[in-house]
C-alpha cells in the first residue's frame, strides 16, 4: 500500500522534528503503526526506543548502600524517612522494594548436623500446651518430652504442673515405652534440672544426679540456652519442636 508524499514527510516530520512515538503518530494522523514503520524503515529510520528517564532514587543509592552496609537491619520505614529528609519525592512503597534489592544478603550459615549411634542420646524438655479449667481452677497444661536423638522417637505425657515429682514419673513412663534407657539425656535449663549454669558448665538438682546415678545415665547439658517448644530451633542442635508443635491435648 502506498501512500502520499505528503503524509510520509509528516511522519518523518513528527517522528524526526518533534520526537512523537509510532503510537502517537499512528493515532494523530490515522494510520496503521505498521504504515508508520514501514515509512521510518524505509527512510532509515528505525524505531526510537523508549526514553530511559533516570530514577528518582538514583542519587540517594551509595547513601542507601553506605546506610545499610552499617545498619543491615534497619527497616525500609525508617531508611525511607532518612532519605526523604534530604530531598527523595518518590513514594513509600516502591522505595521498601528498591530497599530490598539493595539490602545486603547474609552468608548462609553451615553447620554439621549432630548425629548419634543408636540408645546413645535423647533430649529432653517441657512442653507448655496453655491451660485448663479444672472446677473453678486454672491449671497448666505441661507436657513432659523425651526423643531419641538416633530415631528421632518422641515420648509425651502431659502434666498440671512441672513438678520434679512428675519430671521424674515422665522419665520412667519414656524408659519404659523406649523399652530401656539411652546413656545420655540432654537437658537445657529446665527448672526441673538445672539449678545453676554458666555456658557450658552447669549444676543439676542433686534429685535429678540420684535418679540418674539409679538408672545409670549421664545427665549432661543440651547445646542451646533453653528453648520453648513452640519456638524454631537450630536444626543441628534440637528437635523437639518439630515434634511437638503439632501434639494436641
Amino acid at each position: 500500500m502506498t501512500i502520499a508524499q505528503e503524509l510520509e514527510a509528516q511522519i518523518l516530520r513528527y517522528y524526526h522534528a518533534e520526537k512523537w512515538r509510532v503510537g502517537t503518530i499512528a493515532t494523530q494522523l490515522g494510520v496503521h503503526h505498521g504504515t508508520v514503520r514501514r515509512v521510518l524503515a524505509q527512510a532509515g529510520l528505525p524505531p526510537r526506543a523508549p526514553l530511559q528517564r533516570p530514577s528518582r532514587v538514583e542519587p540517594y543509592l551509595p547513601f542507601i548502600r553506605d546506610t545499610l552496609e552499617q545498619f543491615p537491619t534497619l527497616t525500609a520505614s525508617r531508611l525511607y524517612h532518612m532519605v526523604r529528609e534530604r530531598g527523595y519525592v518518590g513514594g513509600p512503597d516502591h522505595f521498601r522494594h528498591l530497599v530490598s534489592l539493595h539490602r545486603p544478603r547474609r552468608n548462609a550459615e553451615a553447620y554439621l548436623r549432630l548425629r548419634s549411634l543408636p540408645g546413645e542420646q535423647a533430649q529432653v524438655d517441657w512442653g507448655h500446651f496453655g491451660t485448663l479449667e479444672i472446677g473453678r481452677a486454672r491449671r497448666p497444661l505441661m507436657a513432659f518430652v523425651m526423643v531419641l536423638s538416633y530415631s528421632r522417637q518422641i515420648f509425651l505425657r502431659f502434666f498440671l504442673d512441672a513438678r520434679m515429682e512428675n519430671f521424674l514419673r515422665g522419665h520412667v513412663a519414656a524408659f519404659q515405652a523406649f523399652g530401656g534407657v539411652a546413656r545420655v539425656l540432654l537437658y537445657d535449663n529446665l527448672k526441673s534440672a538445672v539449678l545453676e549454669r554458666q555456658g557450658q558448665a552447669i549444676r543439676f538438682h542433686p534429685t535429678l544426679l540420684v535418679f540418674a546415678g539409679h538408672y545409670r545415665y549421664e545427665p549432661r547439658p543440651g547445646e542451646a540456652p533453653r528453648m520453648r517448644l513452640e519456638a524454631v530451633a537450630r536444626g543441628n542442635e534440637k528437635d523437639l519442636n518439630s515434634y511437638c508443635t503439632s501434639c494436641s491435648a
